[in-house]
């Protein structure tokens, strides 16, 4: 996804945070499913490292949407609730069939979410627009957030590699 425009309002910065909570509801929803998801002999084969990597990234979701939820209030706006999210990653998309779907699956995810708020930084960057909620705060939240999904990229692919 690429914004290529300026955040010009609130409405449109509202919207635009909007979407990464759900992203992150999307993300702490697929991460927590997976290994109930995958067939019994299969989520027996999961090692604890792949186990710990899919119970941070869940939290990491979890405390990144709470993060954008609390700019989103500041602008007065709503968001979608998890368990509405929950409930259409759970209908929407089919289990995993092993590990290296779950894995892949993951960095997917990662690989998004730092796209996504690489570019949304662009674009609140780019702006000359005057914010409801302090500019300053908001590009850190932000850039904190990319980082960690920097490094949730990283780290998935050093699993990756190490099982190749």
């Amino acid at each position: 996804m690429s914004l290529g425009q300026r955040v010009s309002s609130d409405h449109q910065l509202a919207r635009l945070l909007q979407i990464g909570v759900v992203l992150e509801e999307v993300v702490e929803s697929r991460a927590a499913h997976h290994l109930e998801s995958l067939p019994a002999d299969e989520r027996e084969a999961i090692d604890e490292e792949v186990r710990a990597l899919l119970a941070d990234a869940a939290d990491e979701s979890a405390e990144h949407r709470e993060r954008l939820e609390a700019l989103v209030d500041e602008l007065e706006a709503e968001t979608v609730a998890y368990e509405e999210i929950n409930a259409l990653v759970d209908a929407q998309y089919g289990p995993p069939e092993d590990t290296d779907g779950v894995l892949y699956d993951q960095l997917c995810n990662e690989e998004t979410a730092y796209k996504f708020y690489d570019d949304l930084i662009e674009a609140v960057e780019a702006s000359d627009a005057a914010f409801d909620i302090d500019r300053e705060r908001l590009l850190e939240t932000l850039y904190d957030i990319r980082e960690e999904e920097r490094e949730g990229v990283e780290e998935v692919t050093e699993i990756m590699e190490r099982r190749a």
